[in-house]
């Protein structure tokens, strides 16, 4: 079950589980659209797997496993990986 996790790892940017601005990789990295079309070209920076628009859990759903409280943020910041 995905963790929708509540932020943009690059910009801090808030993104509840009913935000359309997340975009995810296959191992659930998490970003903003902002981020994903500007500085990572569409590339997770962690695996440089493409992201994706993170799907929206039901409210009823999100109330029986509700999403992750854990903010995750790259303290070396935000830019694509190297090839």
């Amino acid at each position: 079950m995905l963790k929708l996790r509540p932020n943009c790892e690059c910009c801090d940017k808030d993104l509840p589980p009913d935000s359309a601005e997340a975009r995810i990789c296959t191992y659930e990295c998490t970003f903003c659209a902002d981020c994903v079309d500007g500085v990572l070209k569409g590339a997770c920076p962690n695996c440089g797997g493409n992201l994706v628009a993170r799907p929206i859990r039901p409210a009823a759903m999100l109330a029986k496993n509700p999403a992750s409280t854990k903010r995750v943020l790259k303290a070396e910041g935000c830019a694509p990986k190297a090839a």
